[in-house]
């Protein structure tokens, strides 16, 4: 930061300081200037609470930086949190286990209201969903949208504390439901929860969802988050135990968040297994959540109608929910900003400059949430050219150029993060070399990259491949590079187009609609899961401040389980087909580790042999941008969970 960039940045205190300024000029001041988000969420945290703003922006200070199954040494010895955010509160208990346990919190509060009353609430997921089912969904999109309907034991906060929801309470160390040996975990669950046919929820529904999606026959994509689980004990109605192999350290994460949406046994019974897939309840499911489907369009729309039995008295606050998808992310930003179209706009992945000018153009709010995911390039390991049984990128296959891990470096080289993250994202984003960046304490600090477009033509050149476009052995370069529909991500794509080209590889970029693109169609050649290109982009990031559940993206101990292939119906959670015996090893090891420092030193590990392999290149560490109408209260941001998790306190102020 210059001199007269900090001199600014000195006066903006003083004013917040002084109370001149509202969190929303602060919010537009901090763009203007190019702050990232943590120094914003520490700006917008020193505002406090304005008169007439303070439902706008949730509390800034609920960064996604702490890992409550990571940051805290073991009792007695009473050591500090290890790289605990500077302005986190206390997220973590110290437990006797030599892991740490999120704290419970009760479910955030919205003013009192009665139930119903407010309407319709439009909602805008530019990515429209195309099924309702968390188990088989594949991308945010989907698990969002299934999330007003269905529900987890607990939600993740900002703060990684967990929020009970059909938990009637959080488990803990101290009272003995979490063994103290690691190996398991009891939930107590709310009374009187039922189904929208009014049947009761009850433990036998969680047993269930277990049976159901860890069966390899109904390919379930969250089933990698479940691995660590050898049985699911029913103790009684309201008492379900839930059995580990082995310690575990993530013993919250089952059941727990997007993954961990709980499924009526009633319904699927009969589903379970290769029958999965027929299942009505895919397309209208039945929940215990704050709203039912009414319609679902997939691709299209999804509506609502407000649970009368919702189990949380006096909500939620709106009488119906639209939930609408396509369009753009520059459009979704103009809806809720300006022309007030919608009510609610969902990752606005827009360039800065549009951004800005749209904020300052409406009366809406803009809200940046701090979260642990990253824009990534995945580097594919099979050939996407190569037909075996009807299908390509088969495991059985090896990429014909992208197998040398010389030619996998040499492209690292010709990629300009910097100007990435600060021309298309600003103070949205920042260029980072990792693919796990939070919780804080499991970032790597020895991930290091060079722009040198010379160096990259240098290497290939070194590595024998040639002349223009390069060749080596017969063997041609020529790059597919496939993303979905969105203005940053193309003019990504651009950028790197044209570096590629400067060092003799011919690249052709491929836009997919993202309804098309993250949908769980197996005969659809487009999906981000077949990949049917050399190099694919996205974002993605951990659901769980233990983020063992997102590391399966790179496991390969049971092949024909943890690869996406045909043979699966590309429900396995490794798409690029790279087979590691050490990451294998060290994922192994991170499922039972009790020990904080030894976790970090592991999932370090895991991250370094993912850049240092270049299986995928981390591009842009990405804030979550969402959008809404300035009288809509209780929308609180999380980078570990859904932008509508807490969607029950939602209401209108003055309502």
């Amino acid at each position: 930061m210059t001199e007269r960039e900090s001199s600014k940045l000195d006066l903006l205190r003083e004013q917040i300081l002084n109370g001149q300024l509202s969190r929303r000029t602060v919010l537009k001041r901090a763009m203007v200037m190019g702050l990232s988000a943590p120094v914003i969420a520490g700006l917008l945290a020193a505002c406090g609470g304005d008169e007439d703003e303070t439902a706008d922006t949730p509390d800034a200070t609920n960064t996604a930086g702490t890992s409550p199954g990571a940051a805290t040494e073991p009792a007695p010895a009473a050591t500090e949190p290890a790289d605990e955010d500077e302005d986190e509160d206390d997220a973590t208990a110290t437990t006797g286990t030599g892991s740490a346990a999120p704290t419970g919190t009760s479910a955030t509060t919205a003013p009192a209201t009665e139930a119903g009353g407010g309407g319709l609430l439009r909602l805008l997921w530019w990515q429209a969903p195309t099924i309702l089912n968390s188990h088989l969904a594949q991308g945010t999109k989907d698990y969002d949208a299934a999330g007003l309907c269905n529900e987890s034991l607990a939600n993740v906060s900002a703060d990684g504390s967990l929020v009970p929801r059909l938990a009637a309470a959080i488990p803990t160390f101290e009272d003995g439901s979490v063994a103290a040996d690691g190996l398991s975990v009891t939930w107590t669950l709310r009374e009187g929860v039922t189904w929208h046919d009014g049947e009761p929820f009850t433990a036998e529904d969680v047993a269930f969802t277990f049976t159901y999606l860890i069966d390899e026959a109904t390919t379930s994509t969250t089933q990698g988050a479940y691995q660590a689980v050898e049985s699911v004990e029913v103790i009684d109605d309201l008492t379900v135990k839930v059995n580990f192999t082995e310690p575990n350290p993530a013993w919250f994460g089952p059941f727990v968040g997007p993954l961990g949406m709980i499924i009526p046994e009633h319904i699927m019974q009969d589903f379970v297994g290769a029958a999965a897939r027929d299942a009505p309840f895919n397309l209208a499911p039945i929940g215990t959540g704050p709203f039912k489907v009414m319609e679902f369009r997939p691709g299209d729309v999804v509506v609502y109608a407000r649970n009368e039995e919702y189990w949380d008295a006096g909500k939620p606050f709106f009488d119906e929910v639209e939930m609408k998808g396509g369009g753009d992310a520059t459009s979704a930003a103009r809806a809720a900003l300006v022309s007030g179209e919608v009510d609610f706009s969902w990752n606005l992945q827009v360039e800065a400059a549009v951004l800005e000018q749209l904020a300052d153009e409406g009366d809406g709010v803009l809200l940046p949430i701090p979260s642990p995911n990253v824009e990534r390039i995945l580097v594919n390991f099979a050939d996407p050219n190569t037909e075996v049984g009807g299908a390509r990128s088969e495991p059985t296959t090896q990429h014909p150029f992208l197998q040398f891990k010389e030619v996998r470096e040499a492209l690292t080289y010709a990629i300009d993060r910097d100007t990435i993250a600060t021309q298309l994202y600003g103070p949205t984003g920042e260029a980072t070399t990792n693919v796990l960046v939070a919780p804080d304490a499991f970032a790597s600090p020895n991930t290091t990259a060079t722009f040198d477009i010379a160096q990259a033509g240098d290497m290939l050149e070194a590595a024998g491949w040639t002349g223009s476009p390069r060749a080596k052995d017969g063997v041609e370069m020529s790059i597919l590079y496939q993303t979905s529909t969105n203005p940053v991500r193309q003019k990504t794509q651009e950028i790197i187009k044209a570096a590629f080209e400067e060092i003799g590889v011919p690249t052709e970029i491929k836009a997919i609609d993202a309804a098309v693109y993250f949908s769980s169609d197996a005969g659809n050649p487009d999906t981000a899961s077949h990949f049917y290109a050399d190099l694919e982009m996205y974002t993605n990031g951990p659901s769980s401040p233990y983020p063992i559940s997102y590391m399966t993206s790179w496991i390969s101990g049971e092949p024909a389980v943890d690869i996406s292939q045909q043979s699966n119906a590309w429900a396995g959670t490794n798409e690029t087909r790279w087979v590691n015996a050490e990451f294998n090893e060290l994922y192994a090891q991170a499922q039972v580790e009790l020990d904080p420092a030894v976790q970090a030193e592991l999932f370090i590990a895991m991250n370094d042999l993912i850049v240092n392999e270049v299986v995928h290149i981390p591009l842009v560490h990405r804030a979550s941008v969402v959008a809404h109408r300035a009288d809509l209260v209780g929308v609180e941001g999380t980078g570990w969970d859904s932008n509508a998790w807490n969607i029950p306190n939602w209401t209108l102020s003055g309502s």
